[in-house]
């Protein structure tokens, strides 16, 4: 009797231990089906080519093209089911001022994703595109091989007969794969040499020596960075280039980036209207925020970690190329490294954005207050008075200083989070040089007999309700108003 009981735990013993092994492999997925092999030719620029080699890679690539979730950004609303255009100059007033005179100042709105970034050229007011081909620079995978076909006509010619150049099937098409990635092996690439592989240089960096983390910014940091459009004396662009001769890696400085837009009248590339004084411009800073000292960078994060996080498809690990904010993600690119919740982590990036917004309402507003007291000063030289030369040089000068420093900023994606000790020392630094400008033209303007309110007027109606075609009314509900409630003391 007791044979047989052992004979019966026996078996089911046995029996019950095929079925643990039986059961996990008959419910575990089956073995992944290995992709096919596809060959990417040299130079093939189209996505779905692509897409055939990386299937998981190409499909949130494609959702690029689709509305982001609405409601989670404070500052940087983007592009939602809504299909709702925000309006940077609504936003921030003051910058209608600053930028009258060119294109930023009739239409500047918030980027809708990198699929939409030539549709957006197309959409926007005629007068952003004046500047020519070189406006594609960024916005087509076709822009390298224009660049080397054209030669300077790239940058010269209008922007829609180099537009007409590129295949009718792809001409709206935005960031590609070709932009970032080797066609043999899908390693990392930096495919404009013509602009970023000149900057290298200028920093004495070569792009062999660039770890893989390094990469994964640097492959941003083509598109997302300041430039300059050098102009002729008939104001035609002759070429593109990023102004960081004098900085290093890992320390672009704003300093060095007004030293080189300042050293050369070429740089130039408008008139301001409220001033009269030809400038030069920064747009979208952000790899030269990110990568100048941030907590960050020095941590070896890469923009790709935060923007393009892995996720995982199925049974593979893929880097998310639905490139956008953590944020818009539910901070589930921060929970990688950080231990704290995404409600925890989305408060910590809001109360950055908002002292950064506090501070660039307030550097924006006196340099448009001070641009204003320079017009001022303008018409009384129209009239006869005479302006102290060396009082009017020196504010002129700290004019500058401080409009780029605030225009650094305001062009800057993040709303300061990249770098926000750095942000914050660039703007304070900003109001610093608009009061001593404003210093010395309050009493050049005394010495002239010419009388100043306290307050200067930024008459923001005029600026924002008349902007060309666009003829949009000014909706004050639209303006950010300064986090710290105390707006009305500047």
């Amino acid at each position: 009797m007791a044979e047989r009981k052992r004979r019966t735990l026996f078996i089911v013993g046995v029996a019950l231990a095929l079925a643990y092994l039986i059961i996990p492999y008959g419910c575990a997925p089956g073995k992944p089906e290995m992709v096919k092999t596809v060959t990417i030719p040299e130079g093939e620029i189209d996505p779905e080519l692509w897409g055939k080699a990386y299937p998981e890679e190409f499909e949130t690539w494609k959702k690029t093209n689709e509305p982001e979730p609405a409601g989670k950004s404070k500052y940087k609303k983007g592009f939602d089911a809504d299909h709702i255009t925000y309006d940077k100059l609504a936003e921030y007033p003051y910058m209608a001022v600053l930028f009258n005179g060119w294109g930023f100042g009739v239409e500047y709105n918030e980027p809708k994703g990198h699929a939409r970034m030539v549709r957006d050229q197309l959409d926007v007011d005629a007068s952003r595109l004046k500047s020519g081909g070189v406006c594609l620079s960024c916005k087509t995978p076709y822009a390298p091989q224009l660049q080397k076909q054209m030669g300077e006509d790239y940058y010269s010619k209008p922007y829609k007969e180099v537009l007409a150049m590129i295949p009718e099937k792809n001409r709206e098409l935005g960031v590609a794969c070709i932009d970032c990635h080797d066609n043999k092996d899908m390693g990392l690439k930096l495919s404009r040499g013509f602009t970023l592989g000149a900057a290298l240089t200028a920093l004495n960096v070569e792009e062999k020596n660039l770890t893989r983390q390094e990469k994964r910014s640097a492959v941003c940091g083509q598109c997302h960075v300041t430039y300059n459009i050098p102009k002729n004396k008939d104001m035609k662009s002759v070429g593109l280039f990023f102004p960081w001769a004098g900085s290093k890696w890992g320390n672009i400085t704003i300093e060095n980036i007004i030293k080189v837009i300042r050293s050369d009248d070429a740089n130039r590339e408008w008139k301001q209207s409220v001033t009269g004084f030809k400038l030069g411009f920064i747009r979208h800073p952000e790899f030269e925020l990110f990568s100048n000292k941030s907590t960050h960078w020095k941590a070896g994060a890469a923009c790709a970690d935060c923007h393009m996080p892995y996720t995982k498809v199925g049974v593979k690990k893929i880097s998310d190329h639905r490139v956008m904010s953590p944020l818009k993600n539910d901070m589930k690119a921060c929970m990688q490294c950080h231990t704290e919740t995404a409600a925890w982590l989305k408060e910590q990036v809001t109360t950055i954005q908002d002292r950064t917004v506090s501070l660039q309402i307030r550097a924006g507003n006196a340099t448009a207050g001070l641009a204003k007291l320079f017009e001022t000063t303008h018409k009384a030289q129209a009239e006869g008075k005479v302006i102290d030369t060396a009082l009017y040089d020196k504010a002129r000068d700290y004019y500058e200083e401080a409009f780029y420093r605030s225009l650094f900023i305001g062009a800057e994606n993040s709303v300061g989070f990249h770098n926000p000790t750095e942000a914050m020392r660039v703007l304070g630094d900003s109001i610093a040089f608009a009061s001593k400008a404003e210093g010395f033209l309050r009493q050049a303007l005394a010495k002239a007999g010419v009388e100043v309110p306290l307050k200067i007027d930024l008459e923001l109606s005029k600026y924002l309700e008349d902007r060309g075609e666009r003829k949009i009314k000014w909706d004050k509900s639209q303006e950010f108003k300064d986090p710290s409630g105390v707006q009305d003391m500047f």
